[in-house]
């Protein structure tokens, strides 16, 4: 998990518009030394195990179950509805899906870099009058308490999500060999 690092959301991502409105953004990355697609990094991220904890949560907490073969729809982009979650923007290299509350955001994209391709994830939550996100006298935004609570856990979530999409692509890799 070491390997995952931040960085400012680069100005080509999907996600960058929520980062104009004034929304929560952030950025993760890790580098793989080979090529990947961005189809095999959508079926790693959603099917790991970790993420298949989160999605067992939403299939009880709030009745958006999901399976694996969807993932697999999801990444051919043959569906467009993945649990809680709709495709909002797709390109060649880049996922944007927005939650079914309309207000988080998850932001997926490849990148080849040196000999081998750079993974993004990022999330977005979107401010919402007198919800998440009030304004401050100075005109910037503050973050709701429970957010403010939340985001070392959210922090540490996004860095092990990345960082098993990446094991497990890995692993995908080794098992072709």
């Amino acid at each position: 998990m070491f390997s995952v690092g931040r960085l400012p959301l680069p100005s080509e991502a999907l996600l960058y518009q929520y980062k104009e409105l004034g929304a929560f953004v952030d950025c993760y990355y890790v580098d793989i030394a080979c090529s990947i697609t961005q189809s095999e990094y959508i079926q790693a991220f959603y099917t790991t195990p970790i993420f298949k904890l989160e999605r067992w949560i939403l299939k009880w907490a709030v009745s958006k179950p999901s399976t694996d073969q969807q993932a697999v729809l999801l990444s051919e982009a043959k569906i467009n509805i993945f649990s809680a979650w709709v495709v909002e923007q797709q390109s060649d290299n880049q996922l944007l899906m927005c939650d079914y509350s309309g207000r988080t955001r998850s932001w997926l994209m490849i990148e080849p870099v040196n000999q081998g391709t750079r993974l993004y994830f990022g999330s977005a939550v979107v401010p919402e009058s007198g919800g998440i996100e009030d304004v401050r006298s100075d005109g910037r935004r503050k973050r709701a308490r429970f957010f403010s609570a939340i985001q070392g856990f959210h922090h540490c979530y996004s860095m092990a999500l990345l960082a098993s999409a990446r094991s497990r692509l890995l692993k995908n890799i080794k098992d072709t060999d």
